[in-house]
């Protein structure tokens, strides 16, 4: 496979990545890979079967034990040939990016270059894990702790941002001497799942470490969460299914680490910087048509500076072009299908019917909808509590810093947030308040670093990720104590 431009990428990629072997699917029906701009079929992949993921857990249970006992520093060889394959193939990375799931080439950029940052980071896990010699009450007692890998991860990634969120579990779970199989999302089989494949394999990962099973629930039910050879599966997608998730996973007695929905509020206080508050508001809520689990759904705004704010975040959102995602100038491209669309313009005709003012409504057309502005949504909507999984922001007024932190939690989500202010320190206390696993000071609310702690509170999920947080999601602690001399026993 040659695998050097967007087109092949659909052609030559379209099929299952197990034991090392590229191979057709023996499931029961195909899944079709459309553009959700233009319509256009990229590519048809028959799923896989049952026995297809069993077989994808057993080479990855074989090939797990040899990568566990290769030198760290032989390990770390392939992180760094994949990152300099992702920036040799950055241009036609980023097409199939803007051609699979319609994001704009600003966010293609952004994903491949946070891809890249964590596969610095997973250059640097090979070498992380560390043990330790505790001391023992008892004489001549050693105890060594070893921190060594659970053994097999299972990941399912998203649509949104597939080829990120694949890489951000995929590399550090290789990384700290794992082997994996990754799902993708059935809307992004070859950014999410195939094309992360080849590019371990052109960087000379050894076979069986990194399976791809392109399937859906439909043909293997909870296969990939109940079958024993995983130890910890990765899920990044909705609440709901996260859910079902952690409860399969529980009563297996296997650890889940879950990146579920948001309904984060931007906060602006009455002595923010009103423009640069409206430039944040913007990108946090219209940012790859607001699918991102960061978004701001919600922008709280105080009322003494509701008038000024009100006014230009709506003239700079009725700047935003919708189109074409691969012309340079658009902002807003299609969501990822048509379902989706649906269900942006349900949420939409039921705020407005309870009342709320729509400030901006654009056009929905087939897979494109534009920018939406709602204002004046009754406090008991259940709009306000879900999250809006589209390019829709709500503008809600609040008087004085309690009600808005009332209001920002008013929420069964708590993933991520921001709050805008001229004074540090109030901002930083206001912060303190939210319940969210995430919230920054005078930013906004999308942000993921390799280092730093990464997950949410409430249904927004489970654990964390990055750094130091994502050796604990993947490895596993052993003690080994060493007798020197001789025990006493009570009989």
């Amino acid at each position: 496979m040659t695998s050097q431009s967007a087109h092949a990428y659909f052609t030559e990629l379209d099929r299952q990545f197990i034991d090392g072997s590229w191979r057709q699917g023996r499931g029961s029906w195909d899944i079709i890979d459309f553009n959700p701009y233009s319509g256009d079929k990229l590519a048809s992949i028959t799923i896989a079967s049952v026995d297809e993921v069993d077989e994808a857990y057993r080479a990855a249970e074989r090939a797990q034990k040899d990568w566990a006992k290769t030198n760290a520093y032989a390990r770390r060889v392939v992180f760094e040939k994949a990152l300099s394959l992702i920036e040799e193939r950055e241009e036609a990375i980023a097409e199939a990016i803007v051609d699979e799931l319609g994001g704009t080439r600003v966010k293609a950029g952004f994903e491949l270059h946070l891809a890249k940052e964590f596969l610095r980071e997973a250059v640097q896990l090979t070498l992380r894990p560390q043990g330790r010699i505790i001391p023992s009450p008892v004489d001549g007692k050693e105890n060594r702790v070893y921190r060594v890998p659970v053994g097999v991860v299972g990941v399912i990634s998203p649509f949104n941002f597939p080829f990120l969120l694949s890489i951000k579990s995929v590399a550090p779970a290789l990384a700290l001497g794992n082997a994996v199989v990754l799902k993708p999302h059935q809307n992004t089989p070859i950014t999410g799942g195939s094309l992360v494949a080849k590019i371990f394999e052109d960087a000379g990962l050894p076979a069986g470490l990194l399976n791809v099973v392109i399937t859906d629930i439909a043909e293997i039910g909870d296969a990939l969460l109940t079958h024993p050879v995983p130890k910890v599966i990765s899920f990044t997608g909705s609440d709901k299914i996260g859910q079902h998730v952690a409860t399969v996973c529980a009563s297996q007695f296997k650890h889940a680490v879950l990146e579920l929905g948001g309904n984060s509020a931007l906060t602006v206080l009455d002595d923010a910087d009103i423009d640069y508050a409206v430039d944040a508001a913007v990108f946090s809520r219209y940012v790859h048509q607001g699918q991102v689990c960061m978004a701001a759904n919600r922008i709280l705004v105080d009322r003494k500076v509701e008038k000024e704010f009100t006014e230009k975040f709506v003239a700079k959102v009725r700047t935003l072009r919708a189109g074409d995602p691969r012309d340079p100038s658009t902002v807003i491209g299609p969501v990822i299908n048509s379902a989706q669309a649906e269900a942006i313009t349900g949420v939409v005709e039921q705020a407005v019917a309870e009342g709320a003012t729509a400030l901006v409504r654009g056009a929905v057309d087939g897979n494109l909808v534009e920018p939406v502005v709602l204002t004046g949504i009754p406090a008991d909507s259940s709009v306000l509590r879900q999250e809006i999984f589209g390019p829709v922001a709500i503008l809600i007024p609040f008087d004085g810093d309690d009600e808005a932190v009332r209001i920002a939690n008013d929420t069964p989500y708590g993933l991520s947030g921001a709050v805008h202010t001229g004074d540090v320190e109030r901002g930083v206390a206001f912060a303190h308040q939210i319940d969210t696993g995430m919230i920054h000071v005078n930013d906004g609310t999308v942000h993921d670093e390799p280092l730093v702690a990464f997950g949410g509170e409430k249904r927004s999920g489970l654990g964390r990720l990055n750094g130091e947080a994502t050796v604990e999601a993947f490895t596993t602690q052993k003690w080994i104590s060493v007798q020197h001399g001789r025990s006493r026993f009570p009989f």
